[in-house]
């Protein structure tokens, strides 16, 4: 830091910070101990006392990809350009945007080490925009998001790369589609023990390939605190996962200047003790896992509602299944299904009454509760209802919503038309959307199984809880286009 200091140059405190690699607090201590040249707010030594200072000690990071860089200039500027486009980070999910050029490194990095020609690359979480990275450098890989940013997830759709994209909260799963999907896992989790070792073990969790899979995970922390590395360390030990390989410092960021705007990228290789590692853990993984706003690591563990059933209405509902965190002594007998399993689907029966508890900062997931019953009724506690949502889910219910209260009732299912077939994607939640669209389309039209399936966008493929909400609005339009390009009932559809 000192030889860069006495090198001329003027310097900001945010690009010392990133450029050593050295928390802010470290830096911050240094700087008041050198005989400084200020100009608000850069900053560099006298020169008057440059050479006393300059060592000429060049940083030398751990960095196999940096002799490649000059060729990929112009996809770090298209890269940067969609950063700086992108959707604006939420301190509640740790978001901290990485650099254009740590981000391209990761894609070259990808090819250098591993065969990518017809390779499969899942991003567990993408606000950085890997996933779109890898598609410019290795067109020839096929790449998946699953993330639980809607913003994030429609940001990525509309650069039309080829990007597949998957809704998911990784505290209640990872989705269907991409279980056992992916040769390959880039994640780049909150820095918490419990962050990185579930973003971790669900990268796991979409390995295909048990034996050549990786998983590529980007964590840094400030020389300050070795026993926060520790512990993160050890929540990788417990999946059983070899590391690799580790380069210190690879990944770069704007922000964090905590861990000094840096964190070193890991290679790690599952053992044949990952899996049951992993299956084992998922389960008791708490939903707190950031390190800020109602889902931090320090948040005093709370239901997700509070008050008594007749406050709550409750009781007068009658529900005859309570899903979510609800406190015991709210109707002690009815019997209760967690989060989890209700998106899963892998609880009995098909209740008419529903009453469900959405965790403060697990508000996104209300959509998915929603459309994973068909029960005819359904009451909803959630802090802050998702914008939207009566919108959203219009084919299905009629909403009221009042407060933190959500009341929906299930209304008839259309005769004829697209909204029957929007209704029908929308009641098979579990299924693939393209399937219940397909037979739609058949019920409709009279065309064969191939005709309608032709007519049907490929990212339908995908189980409608997985669709990111984008997706689902779009639905009711889509589904009448599909119906405008088949020809009539009755009409010439071939024989299938």
């Amino acid at each position: 830091m000192v030889a860069l200091l006495a090198d001329g140059r003027w310097w900001t405190l945010a690009d010392l910070v990133r450029e050593t690699a050295t928390s802010r607090r470290t830096v911050e201590a240094l700087l008041r101990e050198l005989p400084l040249e200020r100009r608000d707010p850069h900053l560099r030594i006298r020169p008057d006392q440059a050479k006393q200072y300059n060592t000429g000690i060049e940083s030398n990071i751990s960095d196999p990809v940096s002799h490649l860089m000059d060729i990929y200039r112009d996809t770090v500027a298209r890269i940067g350009e969609l950063i700086v486009k992108a959707p604006r980070g939420r301190r509640t999910l740790d978001h901290v945007s990485a650099t254009a050029d740590t981000v391209v490194r990761r894609a070259v990095l990808l090819g250098e080490r591993f065969w990518l020609p017809g390779a499969r690359v899942l991003c567990v979480g993408d606000h950085d925009l890997t996933s779109l990275a890898i598609r410019m450098v290795h067109p020839e890989a096929e790449v998946a998001v699953a993330d639980l940013d809607e913003r994030v997830l429609a940001y990525i759709d509309a650069q039309d790369l080829g990007v597949r994209t998957f809704w998911a909260d990784l505290r209640l799963g990872l989705p269907p589609s991409v279980r056992g999907w992916a040769d390959l896992i880039v994640t780049d989790p909150p820095y918490t023990p419990e962050g990185v070792g579930l973003f971790t073990a669900r990268g796991a969790e979409g390995l295909r390939d048990r034996e050549q899979g990786r998983i590529l995970l980007a964590y840094g922390a400030s020389e300050r605190t070795p026993m926060l590395a520790l512990k993160v360390q050890h929540a990788l030990a417990e999946l059983n996962l070899v590391t690799e390989a580790m380069f210190p410092d690879f990944n770069r960021y704007h922000g964090a200047e905590a861990i000094g705007s840096a964190a070193d990228l890991y290679v790690l290789r599952p053992t044949s003790k990952t899996w049951p590692a992993v299956a084992s853990r998922v389960d008791r993984l708490a939903t707190a896992i950031y390190t800020q706003g109602p889902q931090a690591v320090e948040s005093a563990a709370r239901p997700a509602v509070s008050g008594s059933s007749d406050l709550l209405g409750v009781e007068e509902f009658a529900p005859q299944v309570l899903v979510g965190d609800w406190p015991r002594e709210i109707l002690p007998k009815v019997a209760r299904v967690r989060l989890s399993t209700w998106l899963a689907k892998a609880y009995a029966g098909d209740p008419e009454r529903v009453a469900i508890a959405v965790p403060a900062g697990l508000e996104a997931v209300a959509v998915r509760l929603l459309l994973a019953t068909r029960a005819r009724q359904v009451l909803l506690h959630c802090a802050e209802p998702p914008a939207g949502l009566a919108a959203l889910l219009a084919p299905v219910y009629s909403l009221a919503v009042e407060g933190g209260v959500v009341r929906a009732v299930r209304h008839a299912a259309p005769e004829t038309g697209g909204a029957r077939i929007v209704r029908r994607i929308f009641d098979n939640a579990h299924g693939k959307a393209a399937n219940a669209w397909r037979e739609g389309l058949i019920a409709e039209t009279g065309l064969t199984k191939k005709q309608a399936r032709a007519v049907i966008p490929a990212w339908a493929d995908a189980t409608t809880l997985e669709l990111p909400e984008h997706r689902l609005a779009d639905l009711p339009h889509l589904v009448g286009v599909s119906l405008s390009a088949s020809p009539p009932a009755g009409g010439s559809a071939g024989t299938g």
